[in-house]
């Protein structure tokens, strides 16, 4: 029996795989529907910033200075502001939620503000079962107090001397917006759940149609009846791929600074470990339900979770934060959000490849060492 790699078996178990392809609905699905789905459900539905807190106003103080400060408010873009007649029906509203904190201008703001004898107080009250939230409001109220008070000393015609003065810059995200780094994101969840599943399904499929049997019985070396699972597959991620940067960058108006070679090199070694993960699975499982399942639990959780596609890695315990050193989508997210943000920078990139490779080669390695040319 020939153990060489023949390319004519392997072109004919390419072509067998690739029909199937086509005639399985199942397979479409996944790869080009699922994909459009999922990124316009990340790209619309997860967003960070905080870009409109509602907060309230308690305006007990009716002097100019008062009225000045609460039309700041009114016209900052990050706020929506509602004004309440007293302390307690504004603290009602933030136990509803109405509101995600308030303002009090007690009734002798205006009075303490002109003498500049002591400072003028305000109360800032905010949720606090929800930090970063409280935070929010506290840094903007903070910002348009501030914007006031620049306002009032220009109108006076008192230079403004702040002791101390911030100029932000945002070298990879100028608009500081979170979607910007979630799509990249996003893209490899979503790659993770595509590679994953696609090859999860196929060598469970020809057990269950009985077809295993015959390929068994045929010439076809171990390493051809693997190259015909992962090859026709590798092409529709790789397409799958390419439709979810392009959808980023065309519809969601995402930035891109890399290369597109350099996307498509990290995207296949980032492939080759999801479909070499879904292959090992479907081998050893032989069930396309419960391959489908571990799949979904053993790629798609961890990548979601422990990634850093949303949750910080360096705020994970400890143990956590060293078991993420083992999940592949760990470097993909890097590398996909310094392509899209930064371009081409290499000492990460480098970094996130090697790991990749090494995740492909464990992967596709276990897969060979799992497959069998026997009926066990």
């Amino acid at each position: 029996m020939n153990r060489t790699l023949c390319f004519r078996r392997l072109r004919a178990l390419c072509h067998k795989e690739t029909l199937q392809i086509i005639r399985d609905p199942s397979s479409n699905i996944i790869a080009f529907v699922l994909p459009v789905l999922l990124l316009f459900i990340f790209g619309y539905g997860i967003n960070l910033d905080s870009s409109a807190v509602r907060i309230g106003v308690v305006l007990e103080d009716t002097s100019p200075e008062a009225r000045h400060l609460t039309d700041n408010l009114y016209g900052s873009p990050y706020l929506a502001v509602t004004t309440g007649l007293t302390r307690s029906a504004m603290e009602e509203a933030l136990i509803a939620g109405q509101v995600s904190g308030f303002i009090v201008i007690p009734v002798d703001y205006g009075a303490t503000l002109k003498r500049a004898s002591k400072p003028a107080e305000l109360l800032v009250v905010t949720d606090g079962s929800a930090p970063n939230t409280a935070s929010f409001v506290q840094n903007y109220l903070r910002g348009a107090w501030n914007e006031g008070l620049i306002q009032r000393t220009d109108e006076q015609g008192k230079p403004a001397m702040p002791n101390i003065t911030f100029e932000s810059r945002f070298w990879f995200n100028a608009s500081a917006e979170s979607r910007n780094y979630l799509i990249p994101g996003s893209i490899t969840i979503i790659m993770t759940v595509i590679g994953t599943l696609l090859t999860s399904l196929v060598v469970a499929r020809e057990w269950e149609r009985g077809t295993m049997e015959a390929l068994l019985a045929s010439p076809v070396t171990r390493t051809e009846l693997l190259l015909s699972k992962l090859l026709p597959y590798y092409v529709l991620g790789i397409i799958s791929l390419f439709l979810c940067v392009a959808i980023a960058v065309f519809i969601l108006n995402i930035p891109f600074r890399g290369s597109l070679l350099v996307l498509w090199g990290i995207g296949s070694l980032f492939l080759a470990s999801c479909l070499g993960m879904g292959l090992l699975l479907s081998t050893s499982l032989r069930n396309q339900f419960n391959a489908a399942q571990a799949a979904l639990n053993a790629a798609f959780l961890p990548a979601l979770m422990l990634s850093g596609f949303v949750y910080e890695i360096r705020s994970m315990p400890a143990a956590v934060q060293a078991f993420t050193y083992l999940v592949p989508a760990r470097y993909f997210v890097t590398a996909m959000q310094t392509i899209f943000q930064a371009g081409n920078v290499w000492p990460v990139l480098l970094n996130s490849s090697l790991f990749l490779l090494m995740s492909s080669v464990f992967f596709i390695g276990m897969t060979a060492l799992k497959t069998r040319r026997g009926l066990e």
